[in-house]
């Protein structure tokens, strides 16, 4: 499942900024309810991240969610969340998101 944001033709992960207060599970679940709806899913901890260009670095942990059940769209920046098969050619982050993915693969197998 992919997130398009209303400002982009592209298709990306749910994910954003750990709040204060909130733990990185915390975060996890509510990015992906504000960026997909999803409200009942199980939240399952991938790996540490650490990525950097000439713009600068992010780092962070991904999760991947087992979702249970699909939810509405909150009103928010995304404008469609859409199920694939395989990875579509039209992503916003297409050096990242495979890796992203294949990572979350590898742990998905050990489950």
């Amino acid at each position: 499942m992919l997130s398009r944001h209303s400002k982009r033709t592209t298709w990306e992960t749910q994910g954003g900024h750990i709040e204060a207060g909130e733990t990185p599970i915390e975060a996890a679940r509510r990015e992906l309810y504000e960026e997909s709806g999803v409200t009942d899913a199980e939240i399952i901890p991938v790996c540490d991240y650490n990525a950097w260009c000439d713009a600068g670095n992010a780092n962070g942990v991904v999760f991947a969610a087992v979702i249970k059940t699909p939810g509405e769209l909150p009103e928010s920046e995304m404008a469609e969340v859409k199920f694939f098969d395989k990875l579509p050619d039209e992503l916003t982050y297409p050096l990242v998101t495979p890796v992203l993915f294949e990572e979350t693969g590898k742990a998905a197998s050990l489950l």
